[in-house]
């Protein structure tokens, strides 16, 4: 009798149902198996998933579904459909759930151990980051000082209701991040990657906080259109305030997921958008992506910052501004030796 045979003749014993398992072979049948173990008893769905009931929210119905049916770049796409969080992998979905080591070996054992061969079980909570446990959406509106005063400062910043949707921005009243605007990035798989945070009250006299972890990552992946020109710039406001496929450096230079993803996805045009002090900074960039023969836009801001100027000001100033060639390079670094 077959493995396929033998695991429906199983299940059927044991009233678990169904034709659906028929199908499933050895391997995915002992991921199914992991699963189960980590997420209890799952449901098989019309389209070929595998619901569970999830973890991140309380919810009567099992509406976390994933793809059991491991590809060819040994990924599994999964998706809660209440907490709409979502992954391209067993692997990520275990991260978030911030599971035991011996969970991770045996999903090393069960996927394609050549996609994982990179993948070490100590690094996992090092790069693990979720939102502080007391963050509260805007865009669920609370009769309280804190909420009012949150949104007065957003909209001081020139960010609108449809900005705090796109972003998913909230705040907190409590904890760590007490009094602050939180601002989150996801990866393109959906996944959270990073989140910077903001004091919306002048007497806060720490006026920022963000996590401790690598920045070396792709400041709102998800939000991006990698076939369009990009627009590099500091800060989450700065790409809050130019709206359209701008990545936030969350500091003054560029790391190497950022700029190989660019290599990669051969980006034709990318303007760079850095504050006043951070030229040296932005001259260094521009000869790197010049040299990749990608079309390099400067511009070069003065005294305000992009956040500053706000939608209308910073888009003409992108409009109005030409392709930057090496001659204008040397001109650049001989504004650095004067000033």
């Amino acid at each position: 009798m077959s493995n396929h045979y033998y695991y429906l003749l199983l299940y059927y014993c044991l009233g678990l149902v169904t034709v659906f398992y028929y199908y499933i072979n050895v391997e995915n049948l002992k991921l199914l198996q992991l699963l189960e173990s980590v997420l209890g008893k799952g449901k098989p769905t019309s389209g070929h998933n595998i619901a569970f009931f999830s973890p991140f929210v309380s919810h009567y119905k099992p509406k976390l579904e994933i793809d059991i049916n491991t590809d060819t770049n040994g990924q599994n796409p999964w998706h809660c459909w209440i907490s709409d969080k979502k992954g391209r992998s067993i692997l990520s979905l275990f991260k978030q759930l911030k599971l035991p080591k011996q969970k991770f070996e045996q999903l090393k054992k069960i996927i394609d151990t050549n996609k994982y061969r990179t993948y070490k079980t100590a690094d996992v909570t090092e790069e693990i980051i979720q939102l502080p446990t007391e963050y509260i959406p805007l865009w669920n509106e609370k009769n309280t000082p804190d909420y009012r005063n949150a949104i007065r400062y957003l909209k001081s910043r020139g960010v609108s209701i449809l900005d705090i949707l796109k972003y998913r921005i909230g705040y907190c009243e409590s904890g760590e991040y007490t009094g602050k605007i939180v601002i989150p990035s996801y990866d393109c798989t959906g996944q959270l990657n990073y989140f910077v945070s903001r004091a919306y009250y002048k007497a806060d006299k720490y006026k920022h906080k963000n996590p401790k972890i690598s920045k070396d990552i792709i400041g709102f992946d998800l939000m991006i259109n990698w076939s369009q020109p990009i627009v590099l710039c500091e800060g989450a406001f700065d790409a809050i305030a130019i709206k359209r496929n701008a990545i936030p450096l969350f500091g003054k230079t560029i790391h190497s997921a950022l700029q190989k993803k660019i290599i990669e996805n051969h980006v034709k045009e990318i303007y760079i958008c850095l504050d006043a002090d951070a030229l040296r900074n932005a001259i260094s960039i521009a000869e790197k992506f010049m040299g990749e023969g990608i079309n390099v836009y400067f511009i070069e801001l003065q005294e305000e910052d992009a956040s500053d100027l706000g939608f209308k000001k910073i888009r003409t100033i992108l409009e109005d501004t030409d392709i930057l060639t090496f001659e204008g390079i040397m001109q650049l670094k001989m504004n650095l030796l004067w000033k």
